[in-house]
């Protein structure tokens, strides 16, 4: 079937665009992205319901089999998300996850003391932000619920941790993928002063929106600064009871029923990716492992021995007839997510043959002053993201184009202008509720997915304001310190001006 080609027409974001506003105008993420597929494939189609519904058909199908072969990785994340669940409903049921928040709450002193630890845990699991934002989820939701940290609290540091250092690390999924596109566009402009490693590096330190994200998480954990729709929901959270909080299983869980599992799940599912990553290397490197590692099996066989872990651990403390049952619910447990997020790829599809990134990354052409590029490729980076859902498809598209801008307007500003495309990129990503790292970082935190999205806006728009700043300073001066320094002083001067008195307690 001939699909019609929109790269040249404003009709490209309709889709994208329906969906997102009606997901923050009703709150039902379903509906919202069940009519941006519909409308998408009419417009695709020219208007004929039938080839409408054919394709609808092909795009589902397209989920698991492409290019003549099977194509299983979104279904092992989806595995993955299984496995998480049904880890979390055995702890819950064993007790182990009371254990381990009666635990915190003797050597954490208070909500001030959650909120690090849950923020410091990026620091043991960068390696993947989907890892992150699900494994991290259920460690520190039974400290944060014991506290009465909001889960939108919650949700908001899982996910303006995940991608951040995520994007920073070298040794990363995402890390590994930049390095391996920036060896390539280093050949294509033949540019020597930079190993791809280099160029990583040096594009890492002029990230100003992943580094100052992550700088506002500690901000936010330290001071409780809580601004829109959070500062409601963190007051709400100090009189609310969570159903997981009361004790409802074994009255003799163990914390290190908890704490082996995860470092079970963390320990497997690291050593899976260095593996399958060295078995598609010709020549291993942790690098070179970590750029070509399979992350959805590796995800898979992490959670397959995480959650016989807990059943090993666990023996004991949940009948021997209650398995079957907590199971159960794990499974049923992530029913809405896995829903959200199939829901999510598809309409991914539908902006991909939309050519929605194509039509965003015109309003870029024409002559442009040098100095302006840098922040305009930041915006533009972020428009797309959030619009398309995905960073790592703004990476694929704006990266290539960001070099190519700069080569002909100013050769200097190539590795600017490239990090402002990944910074853009994140900050897209962590505002759209199409986003998949979006959806599964209130999955993990068992929160209502528009709460999330609302309440983390106001944070990353203020980082963003701040990071568009710094991204103006570094194309007028060239002065990547220059620019960290205003982009570090802008974000003081509204975190002060934006500061809510009535902020709940620390």
């Amino acid at each position: 079937m001939q699909l019609i080609n929109y790269s040249n027409s404003i009709l490209s974001i309709v889709p994208a665009a329906i969906a997102l506003a009606l997901a923050i105008a009703t709150r039902r993420v379903l509906l919202s992205l069940g009519v941006g597929i519909i409308v998408g494939s009419f417009l695709l189609v020219g208007g004929n319901p039938l080839d409408a519904l054919v394709h609808l058909k092909d795009m589902a199908v397209s989920l698991t089999w492409a290019d003549g072969d099977w194509s299983l990785g979104k279904p092992k994340i989806l595995l993955f998300l299984v496995l998480l669940g049904i880890f979390t409903s055995l702890l819950t049921h064993s007790g182990s996850n009371q254990a381990f928040a009666d635990w915190a709450k003797q050597h954490i002193k208070g909500r001030r003391g959650a909120k690090l630890l849950t923020a410091c845990l990026v620091f043991v699991t960068f390696i993947d932000d989907y890892f992150h934002s699900l494994a991290v989820g259920a460690i520190a939701r039974p400290v944060t619920d014991k506290f009465k940290v909001s889960r939108a609290k919650l949700a908001y540091i899982l996910d303006s941790t995940a991608a951040p250092m995520c994007v920073l690390m070298p040794v990363s999924s995402w890390g590994a993928s930049i390095i391996a596109t920036l060896a390539g566009l280093l050949v294509t402009y033949n540019i020597t002063g930079y190993t791809p490693m280099g160029a990583f590096v040096a594009m890492s330190l002029m990230n100003y929106y992943a580094v100052f994200a992550l700088i506002m998480v500690f901000v936010v954990a330290w001071f409780s600064f809580d601004i829109g729709s959070m500062a409601h929901l963190e007051r709400a959270a100090l009189n609310e009871i969570h159903d997981e909080t009361v004790e409802t299983g074994h009255p003799n869980g163990r914390v290190f029923a908890l704490i082996v599992p995860v470092l079970v799940l963390i320990v497997t599912t690291v050593s899976a990716m260095i593996y399958t990553g060295a078995q598609a290397s010709e020549t291993f490197s942790l690098l070179s492992a970590f750029e070509n590692t399979d992350v959805n099996t590796s995800l898979v066989f992490g959670g397959t021995c995480g959650v016989l872990a807990v059943i090993l651990c666990t023996i004991g403390t949940i009948k021997t007839g209650d398995y079957p049952k907590a199971i159960w619910q794990g499974i049923i447990s992530m029913r809405g997510a896995i829903t959200i997020l199939i829901l999510a790829w598809i309409i991914s599809t539908v902006v991909s043959e939309m050519h929605t990134g194509e039509y965003l990354s015109t309003l870029v052409a024409g002559n442009i002053h040098a100095g302006f590029l840098p922040v305009i490729l930041f915006l533009l980076a972020g428009v797309m993201a959030f619009a398309t859902g995905t960073s790592w498809g703004t990476f694929g598209i704006m990266l290539p184009i960001a070099a190519a801008m700069a080569v002909k307007v100013e050769p200097s500003l190539i590795i600017p202008c490239m990090s402002a495309v990944m910074a853009g990129a994140v900050f897209g990503d962590h505002c759209s509720p199409i986003s998949d790292t979006t959806i599964l970082s209130s999955t993990g935190a068992h929160c209502n997915h528009i709460d999330h999205v609302t309440s983390q806006f106001p944070y990353a728009l203020t980082v963003a304001a701040s990071a568009a700043t710094g991204y103006l300073v570094l194309g007028m001066t060239g002065s990547a310190p220059l620019g960290f320094v205003v982009t570090g002083i802008v974000m003081v001067v509204l975190i002060f001006i934006l500061k809510d008195k009535k902020k709940a307690t620390a």
